[in-house]
């Protein structure tokens, strides 16, 4: 018998999933963020705990962690982990699609927020960009670059469409129609 646990199962009901987790290499070049975390719900109690356990070999105890509350239902204040408690802030001023990681020996990093519910495609291709070492894009531009990217998609595939259904009008690459006369053609004067 096998079991199926959709993408974005809370971790309650599925303890035994690693984090999905991407940090950049270790460099000289200082960027703006460390990494990428695809978390696999919106409940911070029971996300928190299995991230942390990831990262507590190459990085060391983290003690606090912030947050920008409009991605998390329930922002609790404390964690309890293994015996200890880690503290949870929040500010509406920091950027929604970022996780700040805070430990008093060790510094501070910042983690892109993956949505749970983001395609695999999409959230692997975000991993990737926010590991780039020295890369000077921020969690919210690589969300936007992403929802670029997603539009184009749809955008070309609507395209296709509109091509097929007039029949192979001409556009420019700006998507505009263009008609004959601007069509690089001998009796246009073009050769």
């Amino acid at each position: 018998m096998t079991t199926t646990l959709e993408r974005t199962a809370p971790r309650d009901l599925a303890p035994e999933l690693p984090a999905r987790l991407s940090l950049t290499p270790k460099s000289t070049l200082a960027g703006q963020l460390d990494g990428a975390w695809w978390p696999c719900s919106r409940n911070l109690e029971s996300e928190l705990p299995v991230l942390l356990a990831a990262l507590d070999e190459p990085w060391g105890r983290i003690t606090r962690v912030t947050v920008n509350p409009t991605r998390w239902p329930v922002v609790p204040h404390t964690v309890p982990m293994d015996g200890r408690t880690l503290h949870v802030g929040w500010f509406t001023e920091q950027d929604p699609d970022k996780l700040i990681l805070l430990s008093y020996t060790v510094g501070r990093w910042d983690l892109l927020v993956i949505p749970p519910e983001t395609a695999p495609a999409a959230a692997a291709r975000l991993m990737a960009a926010a590991t780039i070492p020295g890369s000077t894009l921020t969690s919210g531009a690589l969300m936007a670059n992403e929802a670029a990217i997603g539009r184009g998609i749809r955008d070309a595939r609507r395209g296709e469409d509109t091509w097929e259904g007039e029949g192979g009008a001409c556009m420019s690459a700006f998507g505009n129609p263009m008609d004959r006369s601007t069509l690089p053609l001998r009796e246009n004067g073009w050769r």
